[in-house]
């Protein structure tokens, strides 16, 4: 007969738990996962400075990066539209006066433009359809003479070409041309303004109305940044950057037309639409150019409800010294900087830094926004591996470096893991 002995029993429980810690709880914590490090956001301690644009604190104005494309998208973009070699900023650079719309004056002319070549399009350098002026063409010429608006002398039965119609609109600024070329392409000035109104809402400008095709009426208002965009989009357009570039000697009959647009080409400032009325002031649309370190940066703008052309005068020329000192390259996202920081649980630090910087030649008038940090799980890493991506707006583009670590992430050795088997079991429980 047996007897219990409690000193074999505890013999048989500790040889039990030494065969476990062997064969269970060494394995496990000495070859098993680390957990993975503690992740702190961080804010770069060099953030990139920004350039502030001088824009009029009076009326509405807007300034937008117009932007080429690079060679490969350029040659692509040419052959599949024969049109456009640069592309418009998604938000202005900068904004200056007030944000509710203004009277737009002869701005709405390029307007007319833009929607009767989106209505009506017209290859560069070619005539396009004639049209025969009937009755009511002459007599908007008739009624504006009288009125003192400015106009381009017809007669009826006349044939005018859709590129001389444009001309005559878009270089003399005459108010007797839009409604003619509105007529045309859509039937009536009414069915052109509903299909214009719609146009500006379908590219994001609903706060800018139309009420006629030349501007006349005070209805027919936006706002600066509208009219920047309005800008680019006419400095792209093929077609009246033809117009622009190369302002007729002659149209129908050698009838002479005087370009209205030219403004301070001295400065660098191109000029698409120059007018006044008394309720909108001087309003110009315009895209200019700045060239540093053999780069040409390019921009359009919008000014409206200037009290005079001194004052537009003194405006244009501070934006353009405010653009001289600040268009640059500039670093976008810095090499060096962090934007985390890792901690593991056994005490090892280490940031995930911008390896690679990331700059852009233009003009920084807000500091990059927004960004967007991405990370791996990590544990450890040799300093300089890739730990995630970083994304910032600048420039109204998205701009990305990969992120690194700044200092090695160590494995902390088999006797910190013996001693720690919770977060050791923790990590390999979480693995499955």
């Amino acid at each position: 007969m047996s007897r219990f002995r409690p000193g074999r029993l505890i013999g048989i429980l500790v040889g039990t738990l030494v065969i476990l810690m062997i064969g269970v709880y060494g394995p496990a914590t000495l070859l098993g996962p680390l957990p993975a490090a503690e992740v702190a956001l961080t804010v770069p301690a060099t953030p990139v400075t920004a350039s502030t644009p001088v824009l009029p604190a009076a009326g509405s104005s807007g300034i937008l990066a117009v932007t080429p494309l690079a060679a490969d998208d350029e040659t692509s973009a040419a052959a599949a539209t024969g049109a456009d070699t640069a592309s418009l900023g998604v938000d202005p650079i900068a904004t200056g006066g007030g944000s509710d719309p203004l009277p737009m004056a002869s701005a709405a002319k390029i307007i007319t433009a833009l929607v009767v070549l989106d209505a009506k399009p017209l290859a560069v350098g070619e005539p396009g359809p004639a049209y025969s002026l009937v009755t009511a063409d002459y007599q908007d010429y008739l009624d504006y003479t009288a009125a003192g608006a400015r106009t381009v002398i017809v007669f009826p039965g006349e044939s005018w070409t859709q590129r001389e119609l444009l001309q005559a609109m878009i270089l003399g600024s005459s108010n007797n041309h839009a409604d003619t070329l509105a007529r045309w392409a859509f039937g009536s000035v009414e069915a052109y303004v509903t299909a214009a109104n719609a146009w500006l809402a379908e590219n994001g400008m609903a706060t800018t109305q139309v009420a006629d095709a030349n501007g006349l009426l005070d209805a027919s208002a936006g706002t600066g940044a509208d009219l920047a965009r309005i800008a680019g989009l006419a400095a792209t357009n093929p077609v009246i950057a033809d117009i622009i570039a190369n302002p007729a000697s002659a149209l129908v009959n050698q009838r002479g037309v005087s370009n209205t647009t030219a403004y301070l080409p001295e400065l660098g400032i191109t000029g698409i639409s120059r007018s006044y009325t008394d309720a909108g002031g001087v309003c110009f649309l315009f895209t200019a150019t700045v060239t540093a370190n053999d780069q040409t940066f390019t921009f359009a703008g919008g000014f409206l409800g200037e009290p005079d052309y001194d004052t537009l005068t003194a405006d244009l020329t501070a934006l353009m010294a405010s653009a001289t000192a600040g268009v640059t390259e500039l670093p976008v996202l810095a090499a060096g900087d962090a934007y985390a920081t890792f901690t593991t649980a056994w005490g090892d630090t280490a940031s995930a830094v911008v390896g690679s910087a990331r700059t852009r030649f233009g003009w920084q008038a807000a500091a990059p926004t927004n960004p967007v940090v991405t990370l791996d799980e990590v544990t450890t890493g040799r300093e300089g591996s890739t730990v995630g991506e970083v994304t910032v707006d600048a420039f109204g583009e998205s701009v990305s470096a990969s992120l690194e670590l700044d200092s090695r992430l160590s494995d902390p050795g088999p006797g910190w893991r013996l001693l720690h088997p919770f977060p050791v079991i923790s990590a390999l429980i979480a693995s499955f």
